[in-house]
């Protein structure tokens, strides 16, 4: 065994907020084997909070085949349907739908289509 101390393990803070982004930096700068890391070095993990509200409808990109599955969506079609449709598994058609509630931070498939509504993605 060594007796060498472990690295210190750096982490990056990427915070939209600057007064949380002081107050992180200034918690984690009291930590015993964390530091922050420098502008531009590659960091062990990082702590990465987006202002959800300032989020604009073109902050976020949708794959052709999301587009197809948010189309079916507001058509109130199963995941089974979608994937009948689209010629896909369940299990793709499930992934597509989960994909498509992280990325317009919807709590479920209606408010998945209210929120691409409201953002311009799809017509209703």
């Amino acid at each position: 065994m060594s007796s060498e101390p472990a690295p210190d393990i750096v982490i990056a803070l990427e915070i939209d907020d600057p007064v949380l982004a002081d107050r992180l930096a200034t918690l984690l700068g009291s930590v015993a084997g964390l530091r922050l890391a420098a502008p531009g070095e590659r960091a062990t993990a990082a702590l990465v909070a987006r202002n959800r509200e300032a989020t604009a409808a073109g902050d976020f990109e949708l794959t052709p085949r999301e587009l197809d599955v948010l189309a079916l969506l507001a058509e109130g079609a199963s995941n089974k349907m979608i994937a009948q449709r689209l010629g896909i598994s369940v299990h793709t058609a499930k992934f597509h739908v989960g994909s498509l509630l992280d990325k317009l931070d919807a709590t479920g498939r209606t408010d998945a289509v209210a929120h691409a509504a409201r953002r311009g993605v799809i017509n209703l």
